[in-house]
């Protein structure tokens, strides 16, 4: 028994250092104050963002409920254990092993410490140096990821994608909806290289080509980024299909242009010019927000224009199928030689590699 009560004691203790940095009571006046506002009576003017507030009240209540039944389920425990029965003590040893299981699943979400980890993505690949390889290598990628959404159930759209000129796709870019999505996915940022044999050249040689993921924290509320209209240029197109195929006949496609950073953004999948101009202003707040927190600035006039190319040297993993079989993690540097199973999905070993070396200690 006396063993048992100081497991249950050391358990609590790591509950105590994890609701220490979860810091409850901020999350308690975060969801008071969001509840506040979704009574205002103009709340559901804007349905988008109050969507989000709501969606975002949810999820506090759901992380409060989960922390705090647990932490009266282990007092529960605790009180049984002073009653020194020894009769219970197959039933304390029981469900101190389900606790300590639900606290490593629960302590997870520690690892999740970053502002906007809880924010839905908008994910963007993007084809680069490799030619018609790097458009077929950019949907290959685009084949992973959609698989590894569909083994953790993450809800997923596509925004807009443009086809290659023989094969692949130049870009694509998604919205991906879940919980911590982009806590988890931000380890995806960068350069992505693949070495094979070309299915592309008649002498079917040695090619490697290149591809850059951009994971972007979808903007949940408009005050997230707070645009100057002055410093946008927007311009009107027509949209126009694959092989150069018109699919609309009016001025519908959009191209906005954030002039102090040079980042533009076209939109053409939407009917209607205003459609696409709320998509495309969408991803460049995104775009924005995400600069802001890889350069560690807090001021929109600080960010600098993003200057990452998709080429050689800037690569944050690398997938080899020939002359051998191995994708390694260039900053991990964990590696998996089942080559196949990573690029049908299964990268959530490379993503808790990222967060244990770079999440909470």
């Amino acid at each position: 028994m006396e063993e048992i009560s100081h497991q249950i004691d050391d358990l609590n203790s790591q509950l105590q250092k994890a609701l220490k940095k979860l810091n409850l009571d901020q999350l308690d006046q975060e969801l008071i104050q969001l509840d506040q506002n979704s009574q205002e009576s103009d709340f559901w003017s804007n349905q988008n963002e109050a969507q989000s507030i709501m969606k975002r009240i949810n999820e506090i209540k759901n992380r409060l409920k989960t922390w705090r039944d647990f932490q009266n389920n282990l007092n529960d425990l605790e009180e049984l254990a002073k009653l020194k029965d020894d009769s219970l003590l197959d039933e304390l040893s029981r469900n101190l092993a389900i606790s300590q299981k639900q606290f490593d699943q629960l302590s997870k979400q520690l690892k999740f410490d970053q502002p906007y980890d809880d924010h839905d993505v908008i994910m963007s690949i993007f084809a680069g140096a490799g030619g018609v390889d790097a458009q077929d290598w950019t949907a290959m990628l685009f084949r992973m990821y959609t698989r590894f959404f569909e083994i953790k159930h993450y809800q997923f759209n596509i925004i807009s994608q443009t086809i290659g000129d023989e094969a692949g796709l130049k870009s694509v870019s998604i919205e991906v909806q879940g919980q911590q999505i982009y806590g988890n996915l931000r380890s995806e940022d960068g350069v992505h290289r693949l070495v094979r044999l070309s299915p592309f050249n008649a002498d079917h040689l040695r090619q490697t080509s290149f591809a850059k993921v951009e994971i972007m924290p979808k903007i949940r509320f408009n005050d997230e980024i707070d645009l100057n209209d002055k410093d946008l240029r927007v311009d009107v197109f027509r949209s126009g299909g694959h092989g150069g195929q018109s699919v609309n006949t009016t001025d519908s496609a959009v191209r906005i242009t954030h002039l102090p950073t040079g980042i533009t953004v076209s939109m053409q999948n939407e009917r209607s010019q205003l459609q696409n101009k709320q998509l495309a202003l969408e991803i460049i707040k995104s775009r924005l927000l995400k600069l802001k927190i890889d350069q560690h600035v807090k001021d929109l006039n600080q960010i600098k224009g993003p200057n990452i190319s998709a080429e050689w040297g800037n690569q944050i993993r690398n997938y080899i199928l020939h002359p051998y079989k191995l994708v390694k993690d260039v900053r991990t540097k964990y590696e998996d030689n089942d080559v196949e199973a990573v690029l049908d999905g299964h990268i959530q070993a490379f993503i808790d590699s990222y967060l244990d070396s770079y999440g909470v200690k």
